[in-house]
């Protein structure tokens, strides 16, 4: 087993060596996981999740306006629930 140190900073950082980041195929900004199992931990590149997607995708164009969109809805909600009101008195 070879072994790699680093230093543990003031606010507790870590660099992960140019060595170990080759070997575990990491570039800047990926994910990384800490398994623990008793007193070892390992690290390891994370899996695919949402939470390390996020971001890594640009939207084809702007976000739509949200308050817009969920103006617009209320009032649709709103229509229909006045249709079935008067539907049910006729």
């Amino acid at each position: 087993m070879k072994e790699i140190l680093s230093t543990l900073t003031q606010r507790g950082q870590v660099t992960v060596p140019a060595e170990v980041r080759r070997i575990l195929h990491l570039r800047p900004k990926d994910k990384v996981a800490f398994q623990i199992d008793d007193d070892e931990v390992r690290l390891v590149p994370a899996k695919f999740t949402l939470e390390t997607a996020f971001g890594s995708v640009r939207p084809k164009s702007h976000p739509e306006d949200i308050e817009a969109i969920a103006d617009a809805a209320k009032e649709e909600h709103v229509e229909q629930v006045i249709k079935k009101m008067r539907q049910r008195r006729s």
